[in-house]
């Protein structure tokens, strides 16, 4: 249906036949409500090819940002920014890996007088890399490193407003709220003028997790908020014939992340404003997991145009975040280069403004069917696995790589196995062994989707039947199409080429599920757009699942990054009920992994312990990827729980909101533990903070002892 709210509707079975054929009954008498069509605003150049928004140049020291140039690329120093010499060489690291521009942390003023230092050795050692101060609370700091570094960030959050409370501020009067921006005024003008004089460059930097008291009490935790928040302070540069800055609006959470940069496009379309983008999810964590966060919410947004400056925010060494972030630029700027897209179609049901996820149907069980279909579907989101045939020949060793229990032998579903498997080809009749091993995997529920050409030849039972829609529309205007000997249920494919009319079919032909596998040299984020808005007119219940291929010898960043934003751009949308990622050089363990992780970073399925960590910076009180790393070896089993590791008070608390629990440097060698965004215990030594976190999970019910795993028997050489 066309959203959660109405998921519970089921559509018309289709009634077995005689000789396999499947007639469908008419739509059942249940009440179907039509979705509301929507206007969807202006928020980019267009929405069925990716054109980059026009923007103005921002100067930022040699590097130009804006729509005329190509994307440029950031990090951010880890050292103490006291440390001239370390932080010296971090920049020069980053810098010969590619970094465009580096913002280096500055706290006070004696970070402050360290920035002439960084800057002056810098330049002696050829180095002129452009150098962004990082500001919070100081606007006095911010004066003096203005003089020499090229950019300075403010935070609109708490450049004037320094409270790092959640008190609630009645606003009665409206009159009062808009009063007190006298007083921001007050503070920021004096940087405006100096940035101007001095021709520096600004980015306001609106953080979800740090919106200020008086901010969250009259727009609430908001993307709204966030982007008034950002206007207020840009009101104030143009007041004053300032226009050499860039905005960003930065969340955790990759769907705030790309709903609020829509929201503040949408407003400076309305505006006439053309000042750049700067796109980040900030605390995306490490590794994959931080990868894929990123490629969600960066890469959603320049599919669509939107970006001129980007960082991947990783809990990694800086010079790390450069591949990813090249990669992700490449990928904007080569969509908007060549034009990629479809032709133009009307959008009506996609809203831009509020999430709300478009949730198929899942199967039920028909009297006499052989196997249980209803596992063949996640009601949070499902992953499929491409399986060959070789991998069968050692089943225990293929049922721990699709993420099953082993009992004695036998597989069993867990909170993270493949819900159903595809298969080009199967075992042959003849092969007993083969056909074991799949129908093990049938009797939990993992269920084996075949090409309808493979099953013709050689029937498997209770195989789910995979028909391209084309195929499948010219066999029902023949008279019906036909499953193979032992099939009752049918997949079908679509690749993005069909008509309307093709693809409205799909309501009568009623498949169980849709593997959306767009066509190669087809754009498969615009595509998928519009096999979603006819799928969502015509009312079609059926999920669909997005089946992404790669290539031999495509590495996994690019696995991840790709996928995280092609897939995820649209599931940022609620388009889609799973995903299959088929690679056939790749170990099936990492495809499945990464595509449980693709659905996690989209806010759908939870299969394991959720991690909001900032990538550090010189604020940072203890070492971070240790820590992090420490705390993931004592949780990383907890489904469900969402843990925030912060190096500091700057974003803290504000990133408790998307946690349960969360763990904050507050001094040095103390830990700071919150409870959602509650601090509970404050000052804990380092030394004993991860075993109270521990702690602090049980007394609040969410612990679970880890699961012993039976390893696979090892097959005789």
């Amino acid at each position: 249906m066309s959203s959660t709210s109405l998921s519970g509707l089921r559509p018309a079975r289709a009634t077995m036949m005689s000789r396999g054929v499947v007639k469908v009954k008419a739509q059942s008498a249940a009440v179907i409500v039509p979705p509301k069509e929507l206007i969807i605003p202006k928020y980019c150049e267009s929405i069925h090819q990716t054109k980059r928004r026009p923007t103005r140049t921002v100067h930022i020291g040699k590097v130009e940002v804006g729509s005329k140039h190509r994307v440029a690329l950031q990090t951010m120093t880890t050292t103490d920014t006291r440390n001239v010499q370390a932080t010296v060489d971090q920049v020069k690291k980053c810098a010969d890996a590619g970094a465009d521009i580096v913002r280096i942390t500055v706290q006070g003023k004696r970070e402050a007088e360290a920035c002439y230092k960084i800057r002056e050795q810098l330049f002696k050692d050829r180095y002129d890399v452009p150098l962004v101060a990082d500001i919070h609370f100081q606007p006095a700091v911010a004066m003096m490193v203005a003089e020499c570094f090229e950019k300075i960030r403010i935070n609109p959050g708490n450049f004037a407003d320094g409270r790092k409370t959640f008190e609630t501020i009645n606003y009665d009067d409206p009159a009062q709220f808009a009063a007190e921006r006298d007083y921001i005024e007050e503070v920021f003008t004096p940087l405006v003028k100096k940035c101007k004089d001095l021709g520096r460059a600004m980015r306001i930097g609106t953080n979800h997790g740090s919106l200020s008291a008086r901010i969250l009490s009259y727009y609430g935790d908001t993307p709204k908020g966030m982007v008034e928040s950002a206007f207020e302070f840009a009101d104030i540069c143009r007041k004053h014939d300032y226009h050499n800055f860039v905005f960003s609006m930065k969340a955790s959470n990759p769907l705030v992340m790309v709903q609020a940069y829509r929201l503040l496009a949408e407003e400076m379309y309305k505006k006439s404003w053309d000042y750049p983008l700067h796109l980040g999810v900030t605390e995306a964590g490490e590794g994959e997991d931080g990868r894929m966060k990123s490629a969600i919410g960066i890469g959603a947004l320049l599919m669509d145009g939107l970006g001129d400056t980007i960082r991947v925010s990783l809990t990694e060494d800086p010079e790390y975040e450069i591949d990813p972030c090249n990669r992700l630029a490449s990928l904007g700027q080569t969509a908007c280069s060549t034009g990629l897209g479809v032709p133009a179609f009307e959008e009506k049901t996609r809203d831009t403004h509020t999430f709300s996820r478009r949730v198929g149907d899942l199967p039920k069980q028909v009297e006499g069917e052989q196997y249980d279909f209803r596992g063949l579907l996640h009601r949070d989101g499902t992953v499929f696995s491409v399986v060959n045939v070789e991998e069968l020949k050692q089943p225990e060793f293929l049922y721990k790589k699709l993420g099953a229990k082993l009992v004695v032998g036998m597989p069993f579903k867990d909170i993270a196995t493949s819900d159903s498997v595809i298969m080009r080809q199967i075992p042959p009749s003849s092969d007993a062994e083969g056909r074991r091993a799949l129908r093990r995997l049938q009797e939990v529920t993992v269920h084996t989707i075949v090409p309808a050409a493979v099953l013709a030849a050689d029937p498997l039972p209770g195989a789910v039947t995979l028909h391209t829609l084309k195929d499948a529309v010219k066999a029902h205007k023949a008279g019906g199409v036909k499953l193979p000997e032992g099939s009752t249920r049918l997949a079908i494919e679509v690749d993005g080429t069909e008509t309307t009319e093709e693809i409205s079919a799909l309501k009568t032909l009623n498949p169980v599920v849709v593997l959306l596998n767009i066509a190669d040299g087809v754009s498969r984020i615009h595509a998928s757009r519009r096999v979603f808005e006819v799928i969502k007119s015509h009312e079609i219940s059926t999920p669909v699942i997005h089946h992404i291929r790669f290539p031999a010898g495509a590495v996994r960043d690019e696995i991840v990054i790709n996928t995280g934003t092609y897939v995820g751009g649209l599931l940022v949308d609620g388009l889609g009920d799973g995903a299959v990622i088929e690679a056939p050089h790749e170990d099936l363990e990492f495809l499945r992994t990464t595509s449980f992780g693709l659905l996690q970073g989209s806010r759908m399925r939870n299969t394991k312990t959720e991690y909001v960590s900032c990538p550090s910076c010189g604020r940072t009180l203890f070492n971070l990827q240790e820590v992090t790393e420490q705390i993931r070896q004592k949780t990383g089993h907890l489904p469900g729980v969402a843990i925030a590791v912060m190096g500091c008070i700057v974003n803290g608390p504000g990133e408790m909101a998307d946690a349960d629990f969360g763990y904050v440097g507050g001094a040095p060698g103390k830990i700071d533990l919150y409870v959602g965004k509650e601090v509970v215990k404050r000052a804990i030594p380092m030394e004993q903070a991860c075993d109270e976190l521990v702690q602090l999970i049980k007394d609040h019910g969410r612990w679970v002892e880890p699961a012993k795993e039976e390893e696979p028997a090892a097959v005789p050489a």
